[in-house]
């Protein structure tokens, strides 16, 4: 069965980093676009970030452009978020998404 499995978050300061990993399993990860979105207690899951399944095209929310990086590695059937220059709103549980499929989810705490 599909299987998404989030790591990578933490605390973290404001204008800090974090590199957030999504390990898929149990499909063919490297024909399927994949997403991250993040989600905040009492408002509805956002899209931050989408990426082709070849890596080719990427997408951003207005909120994280220029900040934030999406990336795969289809070989090891991993995606990646690359989180720059955090402020406190990007705080949020993130997660990973793939053809309807959700994983559980990292917290990210960005607080000084």
């Amino acid at each position: 069965q599909v299987q998404l499995v989030e790591s990578g978050g933490g605390l973290v300061q404001p204008g800090g980093s974090l590199r957030l990993s999504c390990a898929a399993s149990g499909f063919t990860f490297k024909i399927y676009a994949m997403s991250w979105y993040r989600q905040t207690p009492g408002k509805e899951r956002e899209l931050v970030a989408r990426i082709s399944s070849t890596g080719g095209s990427t997408t951003y929310a207005d909120s994280v452009k220029g900040r934030f990086t999406i990336s795969r590695d289809n070989a090891k059937s991993t995606l990646y978020l690359q989180m720059n220059s955090l402020k406190p709103e990007d705080t949020a549980v993130y997660y990973c998404m793939a053809s309807g499929n959700w994983g559980q989810g990292t917290q990210v705490n960005v607080s000084s």
